[in-house]
């Protein structure tokens, strides 16, 4: 491994481990077709007058039903602003096979400034989601400059634990052996 691949794995371990999915979903994605997941983003900013901002989102993951050449690498929409964070999901995809023919579309609102801090937004936002029992909505925190990182490791991560029960419906329904 050359220096600066270590260098960008190191960074690229920080920014993953800054992230933090505080409410997950048990919930596998759909084998064919498309899957939806809604989430809210708690995204804090430092410095002298810190802020909290609380995003509602869904990224929708659609996977082709017909696979050809051109759906063989996934596809990312308005998940990153910077190229540093398209690269880094590079990085990521580079390493793993399980996204090969998915679509990816992250829709979000405006994010909304609260007065809270991000413990406080969190628990508000987990008894909200409690008292409607919604355990199909994620909550996820991160600094401000990793939003559209943070989304796509949680859209990520569903994809990983999806996969073992996904393969596992294909040999059911006789597309693998």
């Amino acid at each position: 491994m050359r220096f600066d691949e270590f260098e960008h794995l190191h960074r690229f371990r920080d920014a993953w481990n800054a992230i933090e999915i505080v409410r997950s979903v048990h919930y596998t994605l759909f084998t064919f077709g498309s899957s939806e997941l809604p989430y809210f983003l708690i995204t804090g900013r430092a410095g002298p007058a810190p802020t909290v901002a609380v995003t509602r989102g869904e990224v929708r993951i659609a996977r082709p039903l017909i696979i050809t050449p051109d759906n063989a690498r996934p596809e990312f929409l308005n998940f990153f602003e910077t190229d540093d964070d398209e690269q880094a999901a590079d990085f990521i995809l580079s390493r793993e096979a399980a996204f090969s023919h998915l679509k990816f579309e992250n829709q979000h609102g405006q994010a909304e400034i609260v007065t809270d801090s991000t413990e406080e937004a969190v628990s508000r936002l987990n008894r909200r989601l409690d008292d409607h029992d919604d355990d199909r909505t994620a909550i996820i925190t991160a600094p401000a400059e990793l939003a559209g990182l943070a989304v796509f490791r949680y859209a990520t991560e569903r994809v990983w634990r999806s996969a073992p029960g996904n393969v596992q419906e294909l040999r059911e329904r006789g597309f693998l052996r």
